[in-house]
């Protein structure tokens, strides 16, 4: 059967397309880094679901800023 090249029964394509994608919510952190412990602060904020997303320098020549975000958790009502 031809199907025009449409790719599917139309039944699927219309349902396919009603569907609304999900969109990720997050929350952000901004914290000093350590230069002597980096590896660490790092680590504790990754163990609480943290993903690092840039560092940048600190208002002075020796600091550095982290910028980390998670994925916001729904809360059920």
């Amino acid at each position: 059967m031809d199907n025009g090249g449409r790719g599917g029964p139309p039944a699927a394509r219309s349902a396919a397309a009603t569907v609304a994608p999900m969109t990720k919510k997050w929350e952000y952190q901004t914290v000093p880094l350590l230069i002597h412990a980096t590896k660490q602060i790092l680590d504790s904020w990754g163990d609480q679901g943290y993903e690092l997303v840039q560092v940048v320098p600190g208002p002075n020549p020796e600091s550095l800023v982290a910028y980390l975000k998670r994925e916001k958790q729904e809360n059920p009502a």
